[in-house]
């Protein structure tokens, strides 16, 4: 095996992970020329052309394809190999990229993130925030963090959260001034702070519950977001009311920041779950991640009285 084929196969995988040579380059730490040179080196050794490239966009060829659907995996599956090993006679260690939610990173991932720190310290944890679903394998992602029914089958799924109520909340001032909506028709009579799904385009339509039916309603108001906790900020601003998981807006209920309204219309999801591929399970790395969030769980569960994630 050339070694220098070996040496730039990393190179060759960042660059239509991240579909593009600066991208790449950022994310290994190397100079774009530098980048540029692996992928010409490899070409020239492979004798075809792995990048149609232009002005705007870079994109596989058809070999380049090939290369990138055998090499990823197996260079995964050498990094994991090699994680494991290290953690036979020390800590684990690595980086260990995770995809989530927005909404996830304040209820599941900063908690134990932040025990993981003083646990593991040789383990760093990259958080990519994003809004829409994507290949966690194809995009180099060692797990990600969804609600349980957005979670594909074939993945392997560990529970973060307890089921998620979501809520509509408001400030007092905005209640004072509007009043409270009296049914989930009343919505439409008042300043509803939208939620934009930032890969589709669409505006989020409310999932509420009337009369023991499901009901999906869309809003209108004056502002927009792609962004829970903006819509917290601005529904203390008085702006209007905001739809979203009642542990985001805990504290401030329970401080008086804002009331929630139509509480007999609340609907209750699956809550948030970790998910990764079956070959990914034993990796020390994840498995110190998976380790750390359940004993948080069932502390905070113990805490509050209710049944630990496990039972």
């Amino acid at each position: 095996m050339d070694r220098d084929l070996l040496t730039h196969l990393p190179v060759i995988v960042a660059v239509a992970r991240r579909g593009g040579f600066a991208l790449a380059a950022a994310e290994l730490g190397m100079s774009p020329s530098a980048v540029s040179h692996a992928v010409r080196l490899v070409e020239e050794r492979i004798g075809q052309p792995l990048f149609a490239r232009t002005t705007r966009s870079v994109s596989l060829t058809e070999a380049g394809k090939a290369l990138v659907e055998t090499a990823a995996p197996a260079l995964q599956d050498i990094g994991e190999r090699i994680d494991r090993i290290r953690s036979i006679k020390g800590r684990p260690s690595g980086l260990l990229r995770i995809n989530a939610s927005t909404i996830a990173i304040p209820l599941a991932v900063t908690p134990v993130v932040a025990s993981m720190a003083e646990r593991y310290p040789d383990i760093t944890v990259e958080i990519f925030a994003d809004q829409g679903l994507v290949d966690i394998v194809g995009e180099g992602f060692d797990a990600g963090i969804r609600l349980g029914e957005m979670i594909a089958q074939d993945m392997v799924a560990v529970r973060l959260t307890p089921p998620l109520k979501a809520v509509i909340v408001a400030s007092p001032a905005y209640v004072g001034r509007h009043g409270r909506p009296r049914s989930v028709a009343d919505l439409a009579n008042h300043n509803c702070i939208g939620y934009r799904l930032v890969r589709s385009g669409a505006l989020y339509r409310w999932d509420l519950t009337e009369d023991g039916k499901d009901v999906v309603m869309e809003t209108g108001g004056t502002a927009i977001v792609t962004d829970s906790l903006a819509a917290i900020d601005l529904a203390r601003a008085g702006v209007g009311l905001a739809y979203l998981f009642e542990p985001l807006a805990r504290a401030d209920l329970a401080a008086g920041r804002l009331v929630q309204v139509l509480p007999q219309s609340a609907i209750e999801e699956p809550g948030l779950f970790l998910y990764f591929p079956r070959r990914a399970a034993m990796a020390p790395k994840l498995r110190a991640f998976i380790d750390t969030a359940q004993e948080i769980g069932r502390t905070s569960l113990r805490i509050s009285g209710r049944k630990t994630l496990s039972e």
